[in-house]
């Protein structure tokens, strides 16, 4: 079953991108031969097993706008669970039961409804007992089954989420730092519960399934259940079962597993795996007992506050940063930590010299939990730190931030500079955000392109605090060294929304290196090349209609000399080939030093496996990783880093 669902995804996808292309007008890529042969084949398979995902091309669901999201009582009690931090007690909590362990999903509750193998009904889980309907818009959840095999009437519990990858990608998106989404449980709650479902379906919610509230089948054991409900077409929330003897294994599993994990999670969930018997033991008035939540226990550190660092961004906004005594923290050193906001910070009441718990949110982010001495003396600047501007406080939903109002302000534009110079761009070493600063602030540039004539104020750079001759020297060798440039990281370096690297090699492949004449493309061009989508193509097509970017890029071009790519100049081994990495190197200094010699050779990697994924490089190939075992269901060739080098890297 899982492998007709994973052929009915790459199915729909080819046959889906096929028609956009052809009713675009564009080139086909497919005759209409090819394209009936495999749309037959997906009915085939949808026929055979009862099941149609969404996207199918097979059946179009429409979007729908409403008034408003009509509300409905469950009839089901839709409760949340019970909490522990402590390990052991779930071994105790288990006794000598099996029990399900399984991740505990970060997004948004949802109750399905299903009869005669359609869905019927979406509901969110609201108070418990009240929620909106939504059915609409869990028609646009990604690869999400609008039918199934099963014909009777069952009831289905699970969780909408929105995925980091593509949280990160909407995200960027957005200009505007104020206007960026705090986290994916945000997003996904407030894509579910839209008004217009074409929303909903631009947002890439996907489901979770964990739990059958309500079927004419009777399963003996959770894991049946979840079996029987991958059968129809769900995906379901990974899990383990566990015992008493190696739960503490289990729960370690997971917490290695964090940091490659995709799918937001905020802990674990451990069920019996014997349903009667967890049922016959009732419930509280809050909590059912046959599951208990697992949060992982924060590891905190104590710690001195040095300083508050105000950093101004590009949107005006100045944020303030909590700089402490360096502690170990979940097995890495931290020493800053956002407070984000004058309300915090007002809140934890924080001073110079106060010692302060601190702790990693999720086991990733930095925060301050506790502020033991809450001196409370720290001073909200008056001034802009860059620009000197008087700064103003916003009060906006209770919550203050400190802004500055002056448009001209530099530090709007140093996030741009710190791109410019970044590795992946210009590759400027020794200028960092803080000398990018410093340099706006003593008006030593202004605009970038100020960068290839520092050598002009080389007097006042040496007297400049941290700078000698020494350093000076070294910076201008940094400078005169990123003046040979290959063409996508010069077209990297302009920041383009969305264009990457491996966006920008493909444009600079397509037009044999040649910048000015990529720049003067139109949009019918660029959706004509493989891997650059509407999007895109209208992003880089504003860019270049800007007279102030293109005279930009003409005096960078008159700077710079633009070198080949490897990748149009002999060697493609890679050419059309998808690659993952996860898991430590030994050949490589780092992945991204990796993904650019995979890129040299025309290859292409991404961040999660799929089913246009080549390759997944791991050098623990037997690993239980998310990622070796997604690579697994989906039939993707695991390979280590040594054997990979030998077949795509070493001649003969």
């Amino acid at each position: 079953m899982q492998k007709d669902i994973a052929r009915m995804k790459e199915l729909a996808a080819v046959l889906n991108e096929a028609s956009r292309v052809y009713y675009q007008g564009s080139d086909e890529i497919m005759s209409n031969f090819e394209y009936d042969k495999l749309y037959d084949e997906l009915c085939e398979i949808e026929n055979r097993t009862g099941i149609i995902l969404s996207g199918s091309p097979t059946t179009k669901v429409g979007y729908e706008v409403v008034s408003e999201l009509p509300k409905e009582r469950h009839g089901y009690d839709i409760l949340s669970l019970d909490k522990t931090k402590d390990v052991s007690f779930l071994a105790s909590w288990l006794g000598e039961h099996e029990g399900i362990l399984s991740w505990k999903l970060d997004g948004l509750t949802v109750v399905l409804t299903y009869d005669n193998g359609m869905l019927q009904k979406a509901v969110t889980r609201g108070n418990g007992e009240i929620g909106e309907v939504i059915t609409q818009n869990a028609r646009t959840f990604v690869d999400f089954p609008i039918t199934v095999p099963y014909k009777e009437r069952f009831v289905i519990r699970g969780e909408a989420i929105i995925k980091y990858s593509d949280f990160e990608k909407i995200n960027e998106k957005i200009e505007d730092e104020t206007q960026k989404y705090k986290n994916p449980r945000n997003l996904c709650s407030g894509s579910v519960r839209q008004l217009d479902s074409s929303i909903t379906a631009a947002r890439c919610v996907h489901f979770l399934a964990y739990s059958l509230i309500d079927s004419p089948i009777s399963f003996s054991t959770k894991k049946d259940q979840l079996e029987w409900i991958s059968a129809q077409g769900f995906e379901v929330v990974q899990y383990s079962l566990s015992d008493m003897n190696n739960i503490e294994d289990n729960v370690k599993e997971f917490a290695d597993a964090i940091a490659d994990n995709d799918i937001p999670s905020d802990g674990l969930v451990l069920a019996y795996n014997d349903i009667a018997y967890g049922d016959s033991l009732g419930r509280t008035a809050k909590f059912p007992r046959h599951s208990i939540a697992f949060k992982w226990a924060d590891e905190t550190a104590e710690t001195v506050l040095q300083r508050i660092e105000w950093s101004a961004s590009r949107t005006g906004l100045i944020n303030p940063i909590a700089v402490f005594d360096p502690v170990l923290l979940e097995g890495t050193t931290v020493s800053r930590a956002s407070v984000h906001n004058i309300s915090i910070l007002k809140e934890l009441k924080l001073g110079i010299g106060d010692r302060i718990l601190v702790y990693k949110a999720n086991m990733i982010i930095p925060q301050i939990a506790e502020n033991i001495t809450k001196s409370n003396n720290i001073v909200i600047p008056s001034e802009c730190p860059v620009c000197g501007m008087s700064t103003s406080v916003n009060r906006d939903n209770n919550s203050e931030t400190l802004v500055c109002g002056n448009k001209d302000c530099p530090a709007k534009h140093i996030k741009q500079f710190t791109h410019f110079v970044s590795r992946d761009a210009m590759n400027i070493e020794g200028l960092s955000e803080a000398t990018i600063e410093k340099f706006i602030t003593e008006q030593i540039i202004k605009e970038r392109i100020d960068i290839y004539h520092l050598n002009r104020h080389e007097e006042r750079i040496i007297t400049l605090e941290g700078f000698g001759k020494r350093s000076y020297d070294n910076l201008i060798a940094a400078v005169n060294n990123s003046r040979k440039v290959r063409p996508e990281n010069l077209i990297y370096s302009l920041g383009i929304n969305g264009i990457g690297i491996s966006n920008a090699r493909m444009i600079m492949k397509h037009y044999d290196n040649d910048i000015l004449a990529a720049a003067g493309a139109d949009y019918e061009e660029l959706i004509g090349i493989s891997g650059i989508g509407s999007v895109l193509a209208k992003e880089w097509v504003d860019y270049m209609s800007d007279d102030h970017n293109m005279s930009f890029l003409k005096e960078l071009l008159y700077e710079v000399d633009v070198i080949a790519s490897d990748n149009t100049t002999g060697d493609n081994a890679l050419d059309g080939i998808t690659v993952v990495i996860t898991g430590s190197l030994n050949m490589y200094k780092s992945r991204s030093v990796l993904k650019n010699a995979i890129e040299s050779k025309g290859g292409r990697v991404t961040n999660s496996v799929t089913n246009d994924t080549d390759y997944l490089i791991n050098n623990d190939v037997h690993s239980t990783s998310a990622k070796n075992r997604k690579a697994t269901e989906l039939g993707v060739k695991i390979i280590s880093e040594t054997d990979f080098i030998d077949l795509f890297f070493k001649e003969g």
